[in-house]
């Protein structure tokens, strides 16, 4: 415990430098402000980013990456808030009690109790990180190629509930086309080249930077094409920060909205959405004044906004100690880690612990830098929603250019983002998830690389992948998710596992739709 505390405390120190807090201060600002922009998604923020943090240290490189990650959850809240359009989906279940608060003149005292609110719940996030993850990673010690395999395969299935796509074989289908994307070029046990078609330039395999930013970033900008969002914000007169009385009333509500977001962000591909509305649901459910909900309750903005960016902290634990995300963006997260030199996995708290500690302080920092703007800048992030759409996505497709000829200084690159743009482009017209395809080009490799030595060490024989007990449990955890994905199998369980109402008049159990 005293030597987590040492390290937590190296870890902070190593930020509280001049380099540290000014990648926290504009990297917490462009957060928040793709946050803002309706139709920017954190996931996309992240992606576009990677590619600018390319040169930098890899300690800085994650802390910019994940003050964008925290800011672009927090400042959805704001056109939630004031036009009823959440920035991003998290913020979806925002909008039900911080829009009709703006509508009674009381935005500035709505966007303060959401900024408090979203600090608290990174904390309770936070302290689970720092808790949890030796403990987790030390059980993951007992993988080998076996395990390490189904865990790969996991994190792909798993795709299939990781962005809100209208059918999970959608998600799945992305993160095999993602795995598919992973096979071309140079295999790593016998430097074979495959799927290459002669092109030498597909030798070294598709690279990870141009076909994220083209598959987030350029295609983002196609489909802003189809449609313009005209924005008016009105200022904020009135108070911003909230009293000590007017949190500390809900203290039971945040406290459980904080743990339903962090056991939302440890199950791997849920995401941010899925914490806000269960948190608000049991909020109200459990309320004293459930009547005021959706009319501008105080407690029910709380819960929402806690419950989300709990998810966020919580989300690293899979995320560091398995490789597997705990959202969409930490998809994306994992590939930056990959790309700056860091493992992340069972073998990261042996071969670097303080990264885990540094992730904590990168957390607590970007936490507090998210209150201090969050209640000093309100106006001036309104005005930040009055950009004009097409001025933003020129913007972006010259960062989406430059980052991805800048790796290598290949125009090969260029035409592979352009490539993936027109892909991902094509893919959201059809409803099908980017962040699968994503995590199956990162999780492709460790996939196909243990699926051969495993088959090697066994001399061909399948046996130890479904007899070794983890990777027993693995498969038939990955069976289970993709039964339940199957709406007729979905069903029979629900009618196996419900209880019968009971013959007095009962009301029915979850009647009605939150």
């Amino acid at each position: 415990m005293f030597s987590g505390l040492a390290m937590l405390g190296q870890g902070i120190a190593t930020f509280l430098t001049f380099e540290g807090l000014f990648n926290i201060m504009w990297a917490t600002l462009l957060g928040i402000a793709i946050g803002i922009l309706p139709g920017l998604t954190a996931t996309m923020g992240v992606a576009l980013l990677v590619s600018l943090t390319y040169g930098m240290a890899p300690e800085q490189a994650i802390l910019t990456l994940m003050c964008v990650y925290l800011g672009a959850i927090f400042g959805g809240s704001r056109t939630a808030i004031l036009l009823n359009i959440p920035g991003t989906p998290a913020s979806a279940a925002t909008t039900l009690d911080g829009y009709p608060l703006a509508q009674q003149g009381r935005a500035g005292l709505a966007m303060g109790l959401a900024t408090t609110a979203s600090a608290l719940g990174t904390l309770v996030g936070v302290i689970f990180l720092a808790l949890l993850a030796p403990l987790l990673s030390e059980a993951a010690l007992k993988f080998g190629s076996y395990e390490y395999f189904w865990l790969a395969a996991f994190g792909v299935v798993i795709s299939g509930q990781i962005s809100g796509s209208d059918s999970p074989l959608k998600g799945y289908i992305s993160g095999i086309l993602g795995l598919l994307i992973a096979m071309v070029g140079m295999e790593a046990l016998h430097a074979y080249q495959r799927f290459t078609f002669g092109m030498r330039e597909l030798s070294g395999g598709i690279n990870l930077i141009p076909a994220m930013v083209g598959a987030f970033g350029m295609a983002e900008i196609l489909s802003q094409m189809k449609a313009r969002n005209t924005i008016r914000l009105d200022p904020v007169n009135d108070r911003v920060i909230p009293k000590m009385g007017e949190l500390f009333t809900h203290w039971r509500t945040i406290i459980r909205s904080g743990l339903i977001g962090t056991g939302v962000g440890i199950v791997p591909g849920v995401g941010e959405d899925v914490a806000a509305w269960t948190s608000y649901a049991a909020a109200k459910k459990l309320s004293k004044h459930p009547e005021e909900y959706g009319k501008g309750s105080h407690e029910g903005l709380i819960a929402a906004e806690t419950g989300n960016n709990s998810v966020v902290s919580a989300a690293m634990i899979p995320t560091l100690t398995l490789a597997i995300p705990g959202s969409a963006a930490a998809a994306v997260l994992i590939a930056a880690m990959y790309i700056h030199g860091i493992k992340p996995g069972p073998m990261l708290m042996i071969e670097n612990p303080l990264f885990v500690y540094q992730v904590v302080a990168m957390l607590l920092l970007a936490t507090f830098a998210n209150l201090f703007f969050g209640l000093s800048l309100t106006n001036l992030f309104n005005n930040i929603a009055r950009i004009p759409q097409e001025r933003l996505m020129a913007v972006i497709a010259v960062l989406c250019v430059v980052g991805s000829f800048a790796i290598s200084q290949r125009m090969f690159d260029v035409w592979v983002m352009l490539g993936f743009g027109i892909f991902g482009f094509v893919l959201r017209e059809l409803k099908f998830p980017i962040a699968p395809m994503v995590l199956g080009i990162v999780l492709g490799p460790l996939l196909d690389t243990n699926l051969r030595r495993g088959l090697g060490l066994s001399n061909g024989d399948l046996t130890p992948f479904f007899t070794r007990p983890i990777s027993l449990v693995l498969f038939l955890i990955i069976l289970l998710a993709v039964l339940m994905s199957i709406p007729a199998f979905g069903r029979m369980m629900s009618k196996i596992f419900r209880r019968p109402a009971k013959a007095t008049g009962a009301s029915k159990p979850f009647e009605g739709k939150e």
